[in-house]
């Protein structure tokens, strides 16, 4: 008589994916958000993202996979209450689909910084509800989140596993979620379910601090591979970089610790990495120069090939508008040749197809006269007024280049700028797009038929994200200051509900930032 073969583990999988910024204006609304709802998420399978990671590896362990919904939206400002329980509602419909079917565990791949009108804690509240429906309490919860989340005690309590991104950037995402599905599988086999402590670190770090391959955050994560290597029973060691541009209690650095082993265990490791953290916490303080000094310097100390300018107060992965004029203003002013720079601009390239029909004619060049950028932060100067020529119209559609950038942790394999236009003014190339897009993928240049690697300057709205894809082309990379809500200059900005003293906003901050943890 031969032995029956187990049944595949059920595993049901979900997706919530937004980094929300409290400082720019306007909110987010369902429109910004894709979605994919049941077996429309198997399309996913194999491609860059970590949803698409996570259901490789499940097909690769023979889980059943029940699919629920995913829903992502590029970095962006307050999350409208509706889209959460819009989300919430489509769970409840996948699970009641179930008809009493219990399900082995749960695979959720989030942000962790996502924030509503009502909600500051939106990854605590869904896993406070997950863990109230009716059988499970005691599901195993694992899944995967962003290195930039700002990670809470609910997360903690109400998860068993969440693996954080360990590149910034983020060149990690599918294989973090990868590594988080073999954890669960780890579980489902041995019938061992591990426990998540937290700590908070008393620090704000802007994006631009937050470089892994730089201190401080280079330091921290081989401290967390070193514990993960020493203790078998460490599942794994979270270095949480945090999203500096969130307005909660718990935004901030901060570090869990998944493990089998005694709590006091994981109490002195978060002990021993908080106080690394604090000791380093100067180290990531870190501002930048005004723009016309650091494009005047660039100038006058010229090299040949590609010099990129980095400008993280408008950052667009971290919910910046995209359309800030204040580098492109520098470059005017400056009177910049061979220079390029993307700008956020829907109107304008509204603008320029209802000028040529949707194509530049052949007989000639098109010229026009345009307002470019300034409209999406009450922190700019403004539109600037520009005689431009059509270069080239096209529909914004590109395949990533690189399928391990950024981008790919939230696109997948492809994005979509919308509708876009390149035009010329003077020695200035602009690209002007639909939607804002991250500079994380030279095919964002390529496909509009530009080379990057052909101007002496370009423009990128990034802190760190942009490198992966530029320092292979660019002879120098430098940051620059300009007015927009990314801005390093935490002091600035308008916190409200951050728990304090924390550093850099108060001189002291904690002298003891591990009291702050999560131990139940």
């Amino acid at each position: 008589m031969t032995a029956s073969l187990k049944p595949p583990k059920r595993v049901l999988f979900a997706g919530l994916f937004h980094e929300t910024h409290s400082f720019v204006d306007g909110s987010t609304g369902p429109s910004a958000f894709s979605l994919l709802e049941g077996d429309a998420m198997l399309g996913c399978q194999g491609d860059s993202s970590p949803m698409g990671g996570a259901l490789a590896a499940a097909q690769g362990f023979g889980w059943h996979v029940i699919p629920a919904l995913d829903m992502r939206a590029m970095p962006s400002g307050l999350v409208e209450d509706s889209v959460f329980e819009f989300f919430w509602i489509g769970l409840n419909r996948a699970i009641e689909s179930l008809q009493g079917h219990s399900v082995d565990a749960v695979f959720l791949v989030l942000h962790g910084a996502m924030v509503t009108n009502a909600l500051e804690d939106v990854e605590g509240e869904l896993l406070n509800r997950l863990r109230a429906l009716p059988g499970f309490a005691t599901v195993p919860v694992f899944g995967v989140f962003d290195l930039h989340a700002n990670f809470t005690a609910a997360m903690a309590r109400g998860s068993d596993c969440l693996v954080a991104y360990r590149e910034n950037p983020h060149t990690d995402a599918r294989e973090a979620a990868v590594r988080a599905a073999s954890l669960l599988e780890r579980c489902l086999q041995t019938g061992v379910v591990p426990k998540t402590f937290w700590a908070h670190s008393s620090i704000l770090w802007a994006p631009t601090a937050t470089a892994t391959a730089d201190e401080p955050m280079y330091s921290l994560l081989a401290l967390a591979r070193s514990l993960e290597e020493e203790n078998e029973d460490i599942w794994c060691v979270n270095v949480v970089a945090g999203f500096s541009f969130a307005d909660t209690p718990d935004t901030g650095v901060s570090f869990t610790v998944t493990t089998s082993g005694p709590q006091a265990e994981a109490l002195e490791i978060l002990e021993d990495i908080s106080l690394k953290a604090w000791e380093d916490r100067e180290v990531g303080n870190v501002v930048d120069l005004p723009a016309e000094d650091v494009v005047a310097w660039a100038m006058q100390n010229p090299v040949p090939g590609l010099t990129v300018f980095a400008e993280p107060s408008d950052n667009i992965g971290g919910g910046a508008p995209g359309d800030g004029t204040g580098l492109l203003r520098v470059f005017l002013s400056l009177n910049l040749q061979s220079a390029a720079i993307a700008i956020a601009d829907p109107a304008a390239v509204a603008h320029l197809e209802a000028l040529s029909n949707g194509h530049p004619p052949r007989s000639g060049p098109v010229r026009a006269r345009i307002s470019v950028g300034g409209r999406g932060s009450r922190m700019d100067a403004g539109p600037v007024e520009l005689d431009v020529e059509l270069v080239s119209l096209s529909d914004g559609h590109f395949e990533l280049a690189d399928k391990n950038s950024h981008l790919a942790s939230v696109s997948g394999d492809f994005f979509e700028m919308g509708p876009s236009a390149v035009v010329r003014h003077e020695g200035i190339t602009i690209l002007l797009t639909t939607r804002p897009t991250p500079p994380m993928d030279l095919a964002q240049w390529t496909s509009q038929g530009l080379a990057p690697a052909a101007f002496s300057y370009l423009g990128v709205k990034a802190a760190v994200a942009h490198r992966r894809a530029y320092e292979p082309i660019a002879i120098r990379m430098l940051k620059v200051e300009t007015p927009g809500p990314c801005s390093s200059r935490l002091r600035f900005l308008p916190f409200s509900k951050v728990r304090r003293p924390i550093f850099p906003l108060d001189d002291g901050g904690r002298t003891n930032p591990s009291k702050n943890r999560e131990t139940i």
